[in-house]
C-alpha cells in the first residue's frame, strides 16, 4: 500500500468553498474535463445532527496507460463512488470515495475534509488530502510495486489539477453569486421605492 498526502488552504470562507464543491464538475472547471458526468444516486439530512449525506457515481474518461490497460483490461471510462458528509454545524465537509473500475486489482480509497482554518475561519478553509492505493495483484511485487507507484504519481498530478481547477470554480462563483445577489438587492430597492 502507497499513501498519498496532500493539504492546502483556500482563500475563501468554508460557506463559500462547501457551496462551491457541488460545481467543483462544472464548465467553469476546465481542469475536469476527463468527468463526463456526475450522478446522484441517494441524499438525505440526518433530522438529528442535520448532516447532509450524498452518495454520487462520478464517471470519468480513463487516462491509464496503454500498458496497465493490456494487464487489467477495460474500456475507456472508468466509474468512482463517492459519499460525502456536509456537517453545518461543524463546518465541515468530508468527502469518501473509492474506485469501482479495477477494483478487484487496485483500490483507491480517497478521504478529502474542508474545514474553516484554524487561524482565520471566517476567510479561509483547510483543505486535507489522503489515498490509499494498494495494488491487490497476487505475488508479484515488482508489478504490485510499479502499479502503486505510477498511482500515487498520477494522483498527485491529477490532485494539483484539481486543485487548479477548483480554486477557478470558487473565484466563478463568487463573481457570479455576487452579480446574483447585487441584482436581487437593486430589485428590492426598485420595489421599495415603488411601494
Amino acid at each position: 500500500m502507497k499513501v498519498f498526502e496532500s493539504d492546502c488552504t483556500f482563500d475563501y470562507p468554508w460557506d463559500e468553498v462547501s457551496t462551491a464543491n457541488w460545481r467543483k464538475y462544472c464548465p467553469w472547471n476546465d481542469k475536469t474535463t476527463h468527468v463526463i458526468s456526475v450522478d446522484t444516486l441517494a441524499r438525505s439530512v440526518d433530522s438529528e445532527t442535520g448532516i447532509l449525506r450524498t452518495e454520487r457515481l462520478i464517471t470519468c474518461r480513463q487516462a491509464a496507460p496503454s500498458w496497465i490497460c493490456a494487464i487489467l483490461g477495460g474500456g475507456d471510462t472508468s466509474h468512482v463512488h463517492e459519499t460525502s458528509y456536509v456537517d453545518p454545524r461543524a463546518k465541515k465537509v468530508t468527502m469518501c470515495s473509492t474506485n469501482l473500475t479495477w477494483s478487484n486489482v487496485l483500490s483507491v480509497r480517497e478521504t478529502v475534509v474542508y474545514q474553516p482554518h484554524s487561524s482565520a475561519p471566517e476567510a479561509r478553509t483547510e483543505f486535507k488530502q489522503d489515498a490509499k492505493i494498494t495494488a491487490l495483484c497476487g505475488g508479484w511485487q515488482k508489478i504490485r510495486n510499479a502499479i502503486e507507484d505510477f498511482s500515487v504519481e498520477r494522483f498527485g498530478q491529477n490532485a494539483q489539477k484539481g486543485r487548479e481547477g477548483f480554486e477557478s470554480v470558487l473565484e466563478m462563483s463568487r463573481r457570479v453569486f455576487g452579480e446574483e445577489r447585487d441584482q436581487q438587492q437593486e430589485q428590492r430597492l426598485r420595489q421599495r421605492q415603488h411601494a
